[in-house]
Formats: C-alpha cells, sequence, structure tokens
C-alpha cells in the first residue's frame, strides 16, 4: 500500500460525500486537513480538464512535492480523487473502477439519498479493501 493516501469522492457542486484516510503513514490531523486542501484546489483543474476529454480516468492531474493527485470523472461528473505518492497507474485506474462499481451498487441502493453522504460502514470497509489491494 502507498505510505499516504487520501481518498474522496466529490458531487456536484463540488460537495464532498465521502472521504477516507488511506495508507500506512502515521495520521496526524494536520495532514489530514492538508490532503483535503490538496484534493479541493485541485478541483479546479478537473473541471477544465474534465470537459476537454472524453477519458474517465485523468491520471495524474496535479503534483504537490511528492504527492500526486489522480482523478476518475463518471458520466455522471462525480469526481473520485485520490492523493497519493504511488506510481502504479495501472493499480490506481483499477482501484478507481472498482471503486466507481460500488459507487454505482450504492446509488441503486432504495435507501441511499442521492446527494447524501456516504455513511455506511460496509462501504468504507470495501474502499479500504480495495486500497489495500491496489495501493
Amino acid at each position: 500500500m502507498a505510505s499516504t493516501a487520501c481518498f474522496i469522492i466529490v458531487i456536484k457542486n463540488d460537495i464532498p460525500i465521502y472521504e477516507a484516510e488511506l495508507g500506512s503513514a502515521v495520521k496526524k490531523e494536520e495532514t489530514a486537513h492538508q490532503h483535503q486542501f490538496i484534493l479541493h484546489a485541485a478541483l479546479d483543474i478537473v473541471q477544465d480538464l474534465a470537459w476537454t476529454t472524453s477519458a474517465m480516468f485523468l491520471k495524474a492531474m496535479d503534483r504537490f512535492n511528492e504527492l500526486v493527485v489522480s482523478v476518475y470523472v463518471t458520466a455522471g461528473h462525480t469526481r473520485l480523487m485520490l492523493l497519493h505518492d504511488s506510481r502504479n497507474e495501472d493499480a490506481i485506474k483499477s482501484f478507481f473502477q472498482e471503486v466507481h462499481e460500488l459507487y454505482l451498487k450504492i446509488l441503486l441502493n432504495p435507501l441511499y439519498l442521492p446527494g447524501s453522504r456516504i455513511t455506511s460502514s460496509h462501504s468504507d470497509t470495501k474502499v479500504r479493501a480495495l486500497a489495500r489491494k491496489y495501493l
């Protein structure tokens, strides 16, 4: 697993509905806030790039020191964003594809209100398992 990783799902109007600190690095509160800041700062770049390409996986589209922001944009313009220090793009793409499939299953759940935060511990466990598998 990458030593540092932060993952968020952002819907329209730049509203985060899921956030997770992933990785084996020691977790500090200021580090978590810094990761969120880096990801939210990259949203403007993602917004511009999403309309100029038909690709869903935008690869490494922003950098901060040794950390890289990779983005996967769904057809509904939901952005899956990962801040990481890994170099394996194929594994990151596979991670995004499986999390996208998990997100679609959440949307199909009749008890889930679209646009609300994803608070399911089952979903969180699945995302963390996918991160261990691919990152």
